[in-house]
């Protein structure tokens, strides 16, 4: 399958990118990160080293032992959010080695950078919500998340049963999907680069070390059966949280799911306004939140202008917003996380029953 075209840039992607620039060079900041963000990545690691430490050395009491889990998946998605999604976008810092330093990460939670750039910077900042492109609306055959897919009689209680499927995300991740594309050598129906043999030893370099800091060291530790349900819950937490914010951002009532004309191959718009079209923001006020989840919120921002730390994604959501109403494009945003949630619920609901 060829990858869908788009229209050439439209005078509202031109005039938006200079907006944004001319903010920049006023201000006189860099849009990559800071030391605020700096502090806030460095906290998180610390502090999922400190509680991955107390869990396998010091084996604190069951129901304690629990909460750490979750609070370890939830550092875990934290680190994603925070840490590696800027680094892998080259936002981190203005400092490449900076950057591939906090991309590793990545590595470090069992899955792999080199895969996830493919996945997510290529083919779903490319193609948004286009089927049998954007490998992040493919969750069949257990849901149905765009229209254009095959409908199956499970999917009726889809919107009931979704958080399970999300709650496996990160261990389906870890223990499948990364071998599945290092061994087609596709994301999808796109092919991956060619690794080279720095590529191809740190991926299973990292997979090993995965496997022995998260696997062989707790099950020595604390014995087999107390590392399974501390592992599970541990990828529960952290799957649900990926999952969720991921969702909430494009799979929804509101977005659309656009399919090349058969033709022509070609998208109805430009690639800015089919990220506007296909993309949603919520709970942008919420400033702990925005915090916690690496600006995600702002996802609107994220997509237009990848290469932009989510530090600075508050200040120009307001000159994206601006140039929205001026151009009459729709700008989706939920005012809670709430509302977007529910609108993901009642989005399953309907691609369940139509």
């Amino acid at each position: 399958m060829r990858p869908p075209r788009f229209n050439a840039a439209s005078s509202f992607h031109s005039d938006l990118k200079g907006r944004v620039k001319n903010y920049f060079s006023q201000k006189n900041i860099s849009p990559t990160g800071n030391s605020k963000l700096y502090f806030k990545a460095s906290l998180m690691v610390v502090l999922y080293i400190a509680v991955f430490i107390h869990l396998v050395f010091f084996t604190p009491f069951w129901a304690i032992a629990l909460l750490e889990a979750i609070l370890l998946g939830a550092l875990a998605a934290g680190i994603g959010f925070n840490v590696m999604h800027d680094g892998a976008h080259g936002s981190f810092s203005n400092k490449s080695w900076v950057n591939e330093l906090a991309g590793v990460t990545i590595n470090f939670l069992g899955a792999n950078v080199f895969m996830w750039k493919t996945k997510h910077n290529v083919v779903h900042h490319s193609f948004t919500n286009v089927d049998e492109v954007d490998d992040d609306m493919n969750a069949r055959p257990l849901l149905r998340l765009c229209p254009n897919q095959k409908k199956y009689a499970i999917h009726k209680y889809q919107h009931k049963y979704f958080l399970l499927v999300y709650s496996i995300l990160y261990i389906y991740w870890v223990f499948f999907t990364d071998y599945k594309k290092y061994i087609t050598k596709k994301v999808g129906q796109t092919p991956i680069a060619k690794m080279n043999v720095k590529e191809h030893f740190i991926f299973w370099g990292f997979k090993v070390l995965h496997l022995a800091l998260f696997v062989a060291l707790p099950i020595y530790t604390v014995g087999f059966l107390p590392w399974l349900v501390g592992f599970l819950t541990y990828g529960i937490a952290t799957g649900i949280c990926l999952s969720v914010v991921f969702q909430l951002a494009h799979s929804l009532e509101e977005t659309e799911f656009p399919m090349p004309d058969q033709a022509t191959n070609k998208l109805e718009n430009d690639w800015a306004v089919h990220q506007l079209k296909t993309t949603a923001n919520f709970a942008t006020n919420n400033k702990i939140l925005s915090w916690m989840i690496g600006g995600l919120n702002f996802q609107i921002e994220h997509h237009l202008f990848p290469n932009i730390s989510h530090i600075h994604y508050p200040a120009i959501s307001k000159i994206i917003r601006e140039t929205c109403e001026e151009y009459q494009i729709r700008y989706i945003e939920h005012p809670k996380m709430r509302l977007a949630f529910s609108s993901h619920v009642r989005h399953l609901k309907y691609l369940g029953e139509n």
